[in-house]
């Protein structure tokens, strides 16, 4: 079955000088939106690359829990840390992963392995393929 997630963007203004909001479909949340933001940095708002540092999270969380649920060897914890890089004029330009893991009954190497996996296998993985996607840390905690 297909499920359709909706989010919801407002503008006011030009880019300079403008400013909005994007809501989440399922009314989680609602984030003030900046182009000062997204290009040189700003507190108190939130940038398209910060949603998918967001999902990106998210999904692989999932696609290495799965993986990991799937071998016998369910995770008691994960963290998962997303960095997604913008460049104004290039573009997101790479989304950097991290992970921490407590897992019974796995090794270093086999937890690295199959953090590895869950980075390629991952939808948004997949949905962010135009750029280098990169694992920067796997270790087993714990």
């Amino acid at each position: 079955m297909e499920i359709a997630s909706k989010a919801a963007g407002f503008w006011n203004g030009g880019l300079s000088d403008g400013a909005g909001t994007v809501a989440l479909g399922s009314g989680n949340g609602e984030f003030a939106v900046t182009w000062k933001a997204r290009s040189a940095g700003q507190e108190g708002a939130t940038t398209p690359e910060e949603l998918l540092a967001a999902a990106h999270a998210s999904c692989f969380s999932m696609a290495l829990s799965h993986a990991l649920e799937g071998n016998g060897t369910p995770p008691d914890a994960l963290e998962v840390g997303a960095e997604v890089r913008f460049e104004a004029g290039k573009g997101v330009t790479a989304s950097i992963l991290t992970v921490r893991g407590t897992v019974p009954g796995l090794d270093q190497d086999a937890f690295a392995r199959f953090a590895d996996e869950a980075k390629a296998g991952c939808p948004v993985s997949q949905a962010l393929a135009g750029v280098p996607i990169t694992l920067a840390d796997a270790t087993l905690v714990g």
